[in-house]
């Protein structure tokens, strides 16, 4: 009886299976009255009794004990005739720990084809053809060793750590093809060391999940997909599908979801993960933590139980955002990913790069535009399966269970915001909150949006002061719309046909419609129009736009200030602020008053300087002084600087400068901006900024012109209601997005087909991620160390954590004397050491003075100047001794 099958490491292999099969139908004729038996698995090994189903079930997870060859405990006589292909002659040299961590991955990546049923067959035959040889030849090169006698390393195991180390420290593909070369020659002749870089990437390619190709119509109008795929001119606009000889005029990539949710509970690293939203997350009254905490999650749970019950269900956002995938913005290109977010795993993963599932790629030279629905249609006939659900397996539980999906939410710019809701973002109603209820005001070639008084009571005495825009406010706050009021006025949109084809004429709005162009495909998912919050504001544009605006206007920046002569002449049309007129010049025309919202040149030097001479710790944020000009104005910034900038420097930076009025104000907004972007939020606290913010905001109207209230000012306002609803912001903001779209950019390789090379890219990089997680001797992407962390000495004599520390230098060194900065920094340090020696030591320092009778107001003074040296000499004597 031929047994070699235990050795071997394909699991999923027919050739294994056929083997189980023959252990179980030997073992049944031992059997107990209760079906029980001992289970030789790697993890059972013999000393556990399990009935005969599991014991075939842990077969094919855990593999079978590679040296039972004579089945002595299953009733087997102790010699039998075992031929020269059994195990122990048959095991691979290079089948060390590190080549079993690589089969453990590849039957995580494989899944499970079988059923374990009771009285149910192994379904081998369930995988496709296709498919089963691609993993047929991945446990092959599994199985060969790198050359032949070689111990450490099988082809498969090298290559991926190989490439492993290719990303992680950015090799470029010449110096990568350049090493495989030299490998090649080095090694034994007869090695299965990769010659290029392309049999290095196909191979990786087979342990990925792959895309599907869908040809798109060359003017958005429909894809050929489902009842249009064989048709070969568009069924809207009549142009042919293709340009040539089968060669289609755009081409969409679609990455199906369902095999990548399903890998997230196939494997052992991720599996137990996509539950922490229901097992391990702290759940604290008051306190919004994960989106799982906001009231959009719990009135799903609420009205889905069925859904809500299994901590497998997954929640996912959906982001998009156009990019240029080249290096050289000169080329006007608009490439559009499509990226599901799974909201399951804990905060700290969700926004991790590698949980990222890109879905959709969508082809550019051009935007989307209002055609965006037409790409989303195989994602959203995917997303209705999936809320029916689909078989899949965990292997945390070790069971099969129903995987069942859904999209909370979306997370876009405000552009795309349209796109995605069908409600346009420009023109007097754009708030797409207020509806038709936005507050507005026409004024010299733009679109004002003030009013903010509106949302105070109707009591409050700035309703009646003119000082706003000069006239008193009277109406009611905007009111707060249903899901019933939008699908009503949806009703009221007319059918628009898609596509950008000059033959097809673009159907003018009704004033019914008010700023609705189209109903969302997302309104054709089941549990769409019952969402409390389906679109994201974002946080990270709006921030950026807030500060642009008052950077600008402080340091009079030109095309960013927000006040020029026609802002000075809507204050004279609304017979506002008379002192701010535009006052006539013999020579000039007009002359322009100097505004207290503008620095002067002695202060815009002041602030600037300041910016040039901030530090900040390595790794918080780029270096703000390289956007600080020779003529002290600000260029270049990029979203996370004005991030920086706005809540952290802007504060200490005025406080010597503007009118304590203004300078209160724009402190105000950036603790505002501060604590909405805070990692824990308190329901208490967004409740008073819900009203803060309309304070700040009526405050900034007295000050700056109507032209400085653009739409994302006006959208600040319903920044904490989202907050309520969705929880903290560092979960829907599009920071983690617009990085993957980064990265993306970085694969391009071939310029004339970015997106194809995209996708090519990405297939490869899903599949090296996948391997990384098993991969336990060197660094990977998930534990490599930060660059900037200090790794503690070990040993030694020291209690105090804080002289455990070794200091490592980052980039060029000098040596400089601090002089008087040395005490201050020693205080800093052991004053907010967590070390609760340090803190007895400065508790008794304190009664020292105390009790040598110092003042009772300079015992703070006091001991900050003399604490460190009086510790030194403390800890010095204390070490003697």
């Amino acid at each position: 009886m031929d047994r070699s099958w235990i050795s071997n490491p394909d699991r999923l292999s027919a050739e294994y299976e056929n083997g189980v099969r023959e252990f179980v139908t030997f073992v049944r004729g031992s059997l107990d009255v209760q079906g029980l038996t001992k289970c030789p698995c790697n993890r059972c090994m013999n000393r556990e009794v399990h009935h005969i189903d599991s014991v075939r079930y842990h077969l094919l997870i855990y593999g079978f004990l590679k040296d039972y060859i004579h089945w002595t405990e299953h009733g087997e006589q102790s010699n039998p005739q075992v031929p020269l292909g059994s195990p122990i002659q048959d095991t691979p040299p290079c089948m060390n720990e590190q080549d079993e961590e690589m089969g453990e991955a590849l039957r995580d990546a494989a899944g499970h084809a079988y059923d374990i049923g009771s009285s149910s067959d192994l379904l081998s035959d369930m995988r496709p053809p296709a498919e089963q040889a691609r993993y047929d030849k991945l446990f092959e090169e599994l199985h060969n060793p790198l050359y032949d006698d070689c111990m450490k390393f099988s082809a498969l195991t090298f290559i991926v750590k190989l490439m492993n180390v290719k990303v992680l420290y950015k090799w470029s593909d010449r110096s990568f093809v350049a090493l495989l070369k030299l490998l090649h020659e080095a090694l034994p002749v007869g090695n299965r060391c990769p010659g290029t870089y392309y049999e290095t990437r196909k191979l990786l390619c087979d342990v990925g999940l792959g895309y599907e190709h869908i040809d798109v119509c060359k003017h958005d109008c429909t894809l050929f997909f489902n009842e249009h795929k064989d048709d070969d001119v568009c069924p809207i606009c009549g142009v042919s599908r293709y340009v040539r000889k089968k060669i289609p005029h755009k081409r969409l990539r679609y990455f199906p979801i369902t095999p990548r949710l399903k890998r997230l509970y196939s494997s052992k690293h991720t599996a137990r993960a996509m539950r922490w939203h229901k097992e391990q997350r702290l759940e604290e009254d008051g306190k919004l933590r994960h989106p799982a905490d906001g009231e959009a999650w719990k009135k799903f749970d609420s009205l889905y139980p069925e859904f809500a019950g299994d901590p497998r269900s997954v929640r996912m956002g959906l982001a998009s955002d156009g990019f240029n995938p080249f290096s050289h913005m000169s080329t006007s290109y608009s490439m559009w990913p499509v990226i599901l977010i799974p909201y399951n795993l804990p905060p700290w993963l969700t926004m991790h790069r590698s949980n990222y599932l890109l879905s959709l790629l969508i082809p550019g030279p051009k935007s989307p535009g209002k055609d965006f629905d037409v790409f989303l249609r195989p994602l959203i006939e995917e997303l209705k399966v999936l809320w029916d659900g689909v078989q899949s397996f965990d292997s945390y539980q070790q069971a099969s269970f129903t995987l069942r999906a859904s999209v909370i939410w979306t997370v876009s710019d405000f552009p795309a915001f349209a796109y995605l809701s069908g409600w346009s973002t420009q023109g007097k109603l754009a708030c797409p909150i207020c509806l038709e209820d936005t507050r507005y005001k026409s004024v010299r070639s733009k679109i004002s949006y003030i009013g903010h008084r509106s949302f105070l009571e109707m009591s409050h005495s700035w309703r009646n002061s003119k000082e706003f825009d000069g006239r008193s406010e009277r109406r009611a706050p905007p009111r707060n719309f249903s899901t019933a009021d939008i699908l009503s006025q949806l009703e009221a949109v007319g059918q628009s046909i898609p596509g950008k084809a000059t033959t097809t004429a673009k159907r003018k709005r009704l004033p019914t419609e008010l700023n609705w162009t189209k109903k969302s495909i997302l309104f054709e998912l089941p549990y769409w129009s019952t969402l409390l919050l389906r679109h994201n504001l974002d946080v990270m544009h709006i921030e950026k736009n807030v500060c642009d605006n008052i950077l600008g206007t402080l340091l009079d920046i030109e095309g960013k200030s927000k006040d020029n002569d026609k802002a000075r002449e809507d204050l004279k049309d609304m017979g506002i602020r008379s002192e701010l007129w535009l006052q006539p010049h013999p020579v000039k025309g007009s002359l322009k008053p100097h505004a207290s919202y503008v620095f002067t040149k002695d202060e815009a030097k002041l602030f600037c300087d300041y910016l040039r001479a901030v530090k900040l710790p390595d790794g918080y944020a780029s270096n703000i002084a390289r956007c600080v000009t020779e003529s002290n104005k600000l260029a270049g910034m990029k979203s996370h600087d004005c991030h920086v900038l706005l809540q952290k420097l802007l504060p200490p930076g005025i406080l010597t400068l503007l009118t304590p009025q203004l300078r209160r104000t724009l402190i105000e907004l950036s603790q505002f901006f501060e604590q909405l972007c805070g990692r824990t939020l308190d329901v208490g606290q967004l409740t008073e900024m819900r009203r803060g913010i309309v304070i700040i905001l009526c405050k900034l109207e007295k000050i700056f012109p109507p032209s400085f209230f653009t739409i994302m000012v006006h959208l600040c306002v319903h920044l904490p209601d989202q907050a309520l609803l969705g929880g903290p912001v560092s979960n829907r903001w599009m920071y983690g997005p617009e990085r993957c779209m980064g990265t993306y950019k970085g694969y391009v390789r071939n310029t004339s087909k970015p997106d194809g090379t995209i996708a090519e890219a990405y297939v490869v990089d899903e599949a090296l991620t996948f391997f990384s997680r098993y991969i336990k001797d060197m660094d990977t992407r998930f534990d490599r160390p930060e660059r900037n962390w200090d790794q503690p000495i070990s040993g030694g004599d020291h209690q105090i954590h804080i002289f455990k520390d070794r200091v490592r230098l980052i980039g060029a060194h000098k040596i400089e004397i601090l002089e008087d900065q040395r005490e201050m920094l020693h205080w800093y340090i052991l004053n907010n050491c967590a070390d609760a020696t340090v803190q007895d030591y400065l508790t008794e320092h304190e009664k020292l003075l105390q009790h040598n009778e110092a003042d009772g107001t300079s015992i703070e003074a006091l001991q900050k100047a003399t604490f460190p040296l009086w510790f030194k000499q403390k800890v010095t004597f204390t070490t003697y001794i």
